[in-house]
């Protein structure tokens, strides 16, 4: 599990091809290495992945073709929001991420607003219905709050400090991100099917 608060940009500096899958060597930038192990979770623009290899300066890991194909970001030598996964301990500073994406969003707008952003997605429609004014959404593993939504399309305000700290601030129109929901609206989904099924004998 992650919070969406990014903890550093790094750089995927190597894609090597394995079968259809792929492995990334990612320079961590300013993340704090000195805690991780073999085996950890480590969001990448919101797509959790193991570490299979990592010394103080990056990491290895390995993309399955299955996520290759339903997330954006990963085949690109390009900057990217990091994020070790929490501990039971640490403050939920964002919203509870699995990092599992439900889909991949395009930028309809980004323009300036005073000293912020405006940043609105055409999110996928299978998942618009779990969006929600005021609720909380991951994009590209960033946890943002939604300012406002009309049919796919939401909008979001991105302050300076979060365009500081993460790559939102390269996003341009036509951009595609990562979408992941908040966690809370797929149970209460499935909590609202289980009341009209018939109970099995």
């Amino acid at each position: 599990m992650f919070t969406g608060i990014i903890q550093a940009v790094g750089q995927i500096e190597r894609i090597a091809t394995a079968g259809e899958d792929a492995r990334l060597d990612i320079a961590v930038g300013d993340l704090d290495m000195s805690d991780v192990a073999l085996g950890d979770s480590i969001a990448v623009n919101g797509v959790c992945l193991t570490v299979v290899k990592f010394d103080n300066n990056s990491f290895e890991v390995h993309v399955s073709r299955e996520t290759l194909s339903c997330t954006v970001g990963l085949d690109t030598k390009k900057p990217v929001n990091l994020e070790k996964a929490m501990r039971l301990a640490d403050r939920l500073g964002g919203h509870l991420v699995s990092g599992h994406v439900d889909g991949v969003g395009q930028v309809v707008k980004f323009d300036r607003l005073g000293d912020c952003m405006l940043l609105a997605v055409r999110a996928p429609h299978a998942i618009s219905r779990y969006i929600a004014a005021k609720g909380s959404i991951a994009v590209d593993g960033v946890s943002l709050t939604v300012n406002s939504i009309e049919g796919d399309t939401f909008s979001i305000n991105l302050i300076p400090h979060t365009l500081e700290v993460t790559t939102l601030n390269q996003l341009g129109v036509g951009s595609r991100v990562n979408l992941e929901i908040d966690l809370i609206a797929r149970y209460v989904e499935r909590m609202a099917q289980w009341n009209t099924e018939p109970e099995l004998a």
